[in-house]
């Protein structure tokens, strides 16, 4: 299996060796594995160097920084693919699940972006005045919630659903219009407008 896309594994190469890069790759570490070892693991569990394993993993968070750069302020929402291609570099290695809004403006542009809940390797518990409790302070018209499966199956659960129930009756109640439910998995997404699921 190879380590990185090769201009990632060029990367990797320079900045640690050929042979921590040939180590790797001959157990199959790819990178989204590699984002979550620690540099005891690199260690200890693949034979690294202990300088080489600092490298490796400096290396492994700088690529994943480059690919999850946030969703520019006042660009308009306009698909779901646009969001999942914003939030799934970011959110598909994470062990845990984290519940995000972006607030909206009249037209749909982009005003902020904020951490509602991070939870367990299952759930984020999410209430609802911690979603519109800063949409209503900050003025949104709009939201789009977005949360990762760890599990990296992006299918809705019971409680996916629920949740999105009530959230949507709240927004109808503050006249705050929920646009999508984003679930984000590995290398995939679900996104309850879409698929019709999004109560109206």
């Amino acid at each position: 299996m190879s380590l990185v896309p090769t201009s990632d594994k060029e990367l990797l190469r320079t900045a640690v060796g050929a042979q921590a890069a040939r180590t790797l790759t001959r157990h199959g570490v790819d990178l989204s594995e590699l984002r979550q070892l620690a540099v005891s693991e690199l260690v200890e569990s693949y034979g690294l160097a202990p300088r080489a394993a600092e490298k490796t993993a400096a290396v492994a968070e700088l690529a994943r920084r480059m690919a999850s750069r946030p969703i520019r302020r006042g660009a308009a929402f306009t698909s779901s693919r646009h969001v999942f291609e914003q939030f799934g570099p970011r959110m598909r290695d994470l062990r845990f699940e984290q519940f995000v809004t972006l607030l909206l403006d009249g037209k749909h542009r982009l005003m902020r972006e904020l951490l509602v809940s991070q939870g367990t390797l299952t759930s984020s518990p999410v209430h609802p005045r911690e979603v519109f409790g800063p949409a209503m302070r900050h003025g949104a018209a709009a939201l789009v919630l977005v949360h990762n499966h760890p599990s990296g199956d992006p299918s809705p659960s019971a409680d996916d659903i629920e949740i999105t129930r009530r959230l949507n009756d709240v927004g109808d109640l503050v006249g705050i219009r929920i646009l999508d439910h984003i679930v984000i998995g590995d290398g995939a997404y679900v996104s309850f407008a879409d698929r019709g699921l999004l109560p109206r």
